[in-house]
């Protein structure tokens, strides 16, 4: 039975996820604090963690929380679950080594999935890599089965969100994928800005790994299109 951690300093929201969850057949613990996790965490880690930003009196409490989780660990998923959805936060959640970032306005069983989804790429990264599962275009190569990018035989470091939108522009090169395509293939619901944040950080992704990277177009007005390199 798969171990989940929900740190969320508002008692209902708390319970309303464990429940949740429980029903899901996931063993969940629920904290108020960032000293109640990490004293908790000393002693045994889950095998995910849910954490909210903002935990009681320390705004940016939940960041602090996951700086010190993934010392812990680097490969345990995190996801941030918060009503902060500026594009500051996002970021700033992303780079701290979280693997998702979302709001409290996804629904329940989105949640679900998305924890399903980062499971199964732990659990997929256990497995060999066989060819049936790889895409390739140019430079570029997908493994499915793992959720792995591959950029001039280079890893990227994509959350769970990133992959599968680099997966739905890529299924199709050159044809234009809409934000709300792009949002429907991710499995996320949110504004038009926060798809544009999310493309952002994968351009700059796939450029730190290649100054030369271009294969990402904005065409204006209707979305985003895979050049092949």
């Amino acid at each position: 039975m798969k171990k989940i951690a929900i740190i969320e300093d508002e008692t209902a929201i708390r319970e309303n996820y464990s429940e949740m969850l429980s029903k899901q057949g996931y063993q969940v613990s629920g904290y108020a604090s960032r000293p109640e996790a990490e004293l908790a965490f000393n002693s045994a880690l889950p095998d995910l963690a849910i954490i909210d930003i903002g935990l009681g009196d320390e705004i940016d409490g939940g960041f602090a929380l996951c700086q010190t989780l993934r010392s812990l660990s680097k490969t345990i998923p995190i996801i941030f679950l918060t009503a902060r959805d500026s594009e500051i936060d996002t970021v700033c959640g992303l780079r701290m080594g979280a693997d998702d970032y979302l709001t409290k306005d996804i629904s329940l069983p989105h949640l679900a999935a998305r924890i399903a989804a980062l499971f199964r790429r732990m659990e997929a990264l256990e497995l060999p890599a066989l060819e049936e599962n790889i895409i390739t275009r140019g430079k570029l190569k997908i493994d499915n089965k793992r959720m792995q990018v591959f950029w001039l035989e280079a890893l990227l470091d994509l959350t769970v969100t990133e992959f599968w939108m680099v997966h739905s522009l890529t299924n199709r090169p050159g044809h234009v994928k809409s934000r709300n395509e792009l949002m429907h293939d991710a499995k996320i619901y949110v504004d038009d800005s926060t798809i544009t944040s999310h493309v952002k950080r994968i351009r700059k992704k796939f450029i730190k790994l290649d100054p030369d990277f271009d294969c990402i177009d904005t065409v204006y007005g209707m979305g985003y299109r895979w050049e092949q390199a």
